[in-house]
């Protein structure tokens, strides 16, 4: 399968901004809260000027309304970055898990929504941000499904369903995911090809991304590299809860301790 070289956003950091981070993968949802609990320490503890969470925050996310059922846990959830929102910009760009979160959400969590991909320039630094799905062109079967999940029509169609009808598709969705994985299944990578087409198009030299949840850094070609970000884990042994900071020196992963 190949793909079109897409439009990059642009974002220019504030001259202030000394550290960035980025996150993805988290997965959150009420069965894990270790890792919950681990995430809002972190909100309220990272010293970074901005976060970029780029995709997969929630394990998934049925609708916007769902914010606003009583005891919810993504009304939990918004109310926490909604707090870490008035302490540092937070931005926030959708997953193949959380690509229904809508304006309301956005309004009700304090962030700023980004396009994938956009680039980030940071001093004299250029990366190209991004969920990581759209680049791994072997799996047909889910571009397939992206392409059609991502339509006004589909996310109309599975919207105006009752709340507790998409609830119950969505652990439909979850358990086939999980079967799939215990099976042994392998998942596809980014395509190495298009990768090195959008950093080109980009004028960029660093890829990062999440999705694949294979933590990595891989050399493409001369000075082009992508960064793969790591999946949140809490309950893992060991734990599996780490961001990449930008600085002036470069990228650095900086391992959090479970809370």
């Amino acid at each position: 399968m190949t793909t079109t070289v897409p439009r990059f956003e642009e974002l220019i950091a504030p001259s202030h901004w000394r550290t960035v981070d980025f996150i993805s993968d988290l997965h959150l949802q009420a069965s894990e809260p270790a890792t919950v609990a681990a995430f809002q320490h972190y909100l309220a503890s990272t010293p970074a000027d901005a976060l970029f969470i780029l995709g997969d925050l929630f394990e998934v996310w049925v609708g916007d309304d769902a914010i606003d059922e009583p005891g919810s846990f993504e009304a939990e959830g918004c109310a926490a970055l909604f707090a870490a929102s008035q302490r540092l910009p937070l931005y926030f760009m959708h997953g193949n898990r959380d690509f229904l979160a809508g304006p309301v959400f956005l309004q009700r969590t304090g962030m700023t929504g980004l396009a994938d991909p956009t680039v980030l320039v940071f001093g004299g630094q250029r990366l190209v941000l991004s969920h990581g799905d759209l680049l791994c062109l072997d799996d047909v079967d889910y571009q397939r499904f992206r392409v059609q999940a991502r339509s006004s029509a589909w996310q109309q169609a599975f919207l105006a369903q009752p709340l507790a009808t998409r609830r119950a598709q969505a652990r439909g969705i979850r358990q086939e995911s999980e079967n799939k994985k215990q099976s042994g299944a392998t998942y596809a990578d980014l395509d190495t090809p298009a990768t090195l087409a959008w950093l080109q198009a980009a004028n960029a030299d660093t890829l990062v991304h999440g999705h694949t949840h294979r933590p990595a850094e891989h050399a493409l070609a001369p000075g082009l590299t992508r960064v793969v970000l790591s999946d949140w884990d809490a309950a893992a042994l060991p734990p599996r809860l780490e961001t990449l900071r930008l600085s002036q020196a470069g990228l650095e992963r900086i391992a959090l301790d479970p809370k």
